[in-house]
């Protein structure tokens, strides 16, 4: 599942410092089948205004979905209208100050140490079609590359030249302490991603400006 837009995970995290949204995302989150407003009310000693309020405001920022189901207890003409019954969109957020996206390092990684004991070939090989792969793979359907790397975290701003300079490196502490690693996975990842989105993958190159993400995308 892709994760929430940066700014949705800011408000998603800020609403879950209300005690009672809080209490209310894990009853749902814990819980095997939906629930209703009803049940989540009883559950945590709550008036039922209240508890509607709070899991709307939670749907609204994305935590909770909706679904509709008619009470069991009842069947047949007059048994009344389908209860609103909230079920977990997401079963946990993370966000940071800036953007950065340390789960998906983490997952390239793992993906690759497997195929590399699987496989037999070294880990960097391994590395580097993974994060292709999957560079490609999320990249599909995203409508322009500029789009794609905007809601990965990477702030693309125009260079004035056609191309884009990508001010935030969403794995910016990893990079720190192991550049020829790291730079390497994000290379071959954002060259994923283009061929994803259609362009050619030799728009991606290599970047030094300090501040920045170690590439940036030139001019078509």
């Amino acid at each position: 599942m892709r994760r929430l837009p940066w700014v949705r995970r800011i408000a998603a995290v800020a609403s879950l410092g209300d005690e009672k949204r809080r209490q209310l995302f894990e009853l749902v989150t814990a819980s095997d089948q939906a629930v209703g407003r009803d049940d989540a009310a009883l559950a945590l000693g709550l008036p039922r205004s209240t508890a509607s309020f709070h899991l709307d405001r939670l749907v609204e920022d994305g935590m909770l979905a909706v679904e509709f189901h008619k009470p069991a207890e009842k069947a047949g003409p007059g048994s009344g209208r389908p209860a609103k019954m909230y079920r977990p969109a997401v079963h946990e957020v993370g966000a940071s100050v800036p953007d950065r996206n340390y789960d998906l390092a983490g997952e390239l990684m793992a993906t690759a140490i497997e195929d590399s004991v699987a496989a037999g070939r070294p880990v960097r090989e391994s590395l580097l079609a993974a994060s292709y792969g999957t560079g490609r793979a999320m990249a599909a359907g995203s409508g322009s590359l500029e789009v794609f790397l905007s809601a990965e975290g990477y702030q693309p701003e125009p260079d004035g030249k056609g191309g884009f300079v990508l001010v935030n490196c969403p794995f910016h502490r990893l990079s720190d302490g192991h550049p020829a690693v790291v730079c390497a996975m994000n290379g071959a990842f954002l060259s994923g991603a283009a061929a994803g989105c259609g362009e050619s993958e030799e728009r991606v190159a290599k970047n030094s400006a300090p501040g920045q993400c170690c590439a940036r995308i030139t001019p078509p």
